[in-house]
């Protein structure tokens, strides 16, 4: 009697699914190029290298899209990664607002205690630590001009 080996892979989406995923990693490297570009060569230097490597990264995926391994299909797992957009698309949208302690903290707590499924005692513990931390070093060390409430 064998056994075969058990894959718990989702099944795969096709290569077509690779295309696309090409074509948005060299639309976000195109959008990044434009706003370098828009930015000027002192301040939009980095943004344009790295929009640069991703048109360049997108155009190997491209080439490579029938040949590379099929992507997995989306899945119910998959909606972790869409929340985990969503919440850093929020932290981006307020920090302006409120200052960066209770948006890091809050985004610190959904990621360990939703998405990574940790206690309540650790979430909380680690999500404060996180915003000591982060103020020591960069309000407190490196002097960075960041909005915060203190």
């Amino acid at each position: 009697m064998t056994t075969e080996p058990v894959d718990d892979r989702p099944p795969a989406a096709g290569p077509s699914t690779n295309l696309i995923a090409a074509v948005v990693v060299i639309a976000l490297g195109g959008a990044a190029v434009a706003g370098a570009a828009a930015l000027g060569s002192g301040p939009g230097t980095w943004p344009m290298i790295v929009g640069v490597a991703l048109v360049l990264l997108g155009l190997i995926l491209a080439l490579q899209a029938r040949r590379a391994e099929p992507p997995e299909r989306f899945t119910r797992s998959s909606l972790l990664v869409v929340a985990a957009v969503a919440s850093m698309i929020a932290y981006v949208a307020v920090i302006a607002t409120i200052g960066f302690e209770i948006p890091t903290a809050l985004l610190a707590f959904v990621w360990l205690r939703f998405l990574g499924r940790e206690s309540l005692r650790t979430s909380i513990a680690v999500s404060l630590g996180i915003v000591v931390v982060f103020y020591a070093l960069f309000v407190g060390a490196l002097d960075v001009t960041i909005p915060h409430l203190f």
